[in-house]
């Protein structure tokens, strides 16, 4: 599904669909956040640098990447699946507050990725 999303922002793109670029961004964003690894602060607190000349620097190759989570297909449908819940039901507050332009816009960004949902 990834693969998908991010076929359809680069169609998007050469479109200039801002409402899909939003919507597709907004998605891609939300499954890179769910494979960042969390930080063990106490593990980095016991860390003996390598550099003298700056407190808790690595140095060598690979030394600033760190591994991510990887996300099943259920998982990213879910994580797809919450973004258009969000919208929608944003969009529904929008409706209660008379902004209805806003609620028209939600509920475009919720269209775009539900396609992705079958």
């Amino acid at each position: 599904m990834r693969d998908a999303l991010r076929r359809d922002l680069t169609a998007a793109l050469k479109a200039r669909d801002r409402v899909a670029i939003d919507a597709l961004r907004s998605a891609l964003g939300a499954l890179d956040n769910a494979e960042a690894v969390a930080v063990d602060h106490a593990a980095i607190r016991g860390y003996e640098p390598s550099s003298e000349h700056i407190a808790g620097a690595a140095s060598g190759v690979g030394s600033t990447e760190s591994r991510r989570r990887e996300l099943t297909e259920a998982q990213v449908r879910s994580i797809v699946r919450q973004q258009v819940d969000e919208r929608q039901e944003a969009a529904t507050e929008y409706d209660r507050l008379g902004r209805t332009d806003h609620a028209e816009r939600l509920r475009a960004e919720a269209s775009v990725l539900g396609r992705h949902l079958g």
